[in-house]
């Protein structure tokens, strides 16, 4: 018996070509958008479909009340969300920071009369101190666009 010669049929393997819309999505993804940005940091930053946004402390109610400072930063936040995207029943978590923790209930009085029943966030509240005097609570969220 000769001995036979089987060439074995080789494929190439197809090319994976990325369709560009697909390639313009993930780059889009993938893209940062920042909203206010300043030298030290941005009041924003929009990555990943979420909105991260920096810690605000009141401006037209600084040295005011705990429920007016919080009132002030909570417009504040809204706002900011607002040029992102997205509203607050998106906000996934909130971080608060107040200079007296006595002074909880009075800053729960502005954040329930603001909040949305039923699309509240994760939430963790804590006394520290903060960055001036006058400024008695400062807050930090994160939202889903």
């Amino acid at each position: 018996m000769a001995n036979k010669v089987v060439k074995k049929a080789t494929k190439k393997p197809a090319k994976t070509v990325a369709k560009k819309p697909a390639r313009k999505a993930a780059k889009k993804a993938s893209a940062l958008k920042r909203i206010g940005a300043g030298n030290r940091m941005s009041e924003a930053v929009i990555h990943g479909g979420k909105a991260y946004l920096a810690g605000f402390v009141a401006e037209a109610a600084a040295g005011k009340s705990v429920k007016e400072q919080t009132a002030d930063i909570l417009a504040q936040i809204d706002a900011t969300l607002k040029q992102a995207g997205t509203d607050k029943t998106r906000i996934l978590k909130a971080n608060i920071w107040l200079t007296d923790i006595g002074t909880w209930a009075e800053m729960n009085e502005a954040w329930d009369a603001w909040a949305v029943p039923g699309q509240t966030p994760a939430r963790a509240t804590v006394e520290s101190k903060l960055a001036a005097p006058g400024l008695d609570v400062e807050i930090m969220v994160e939202a889903a666009i």
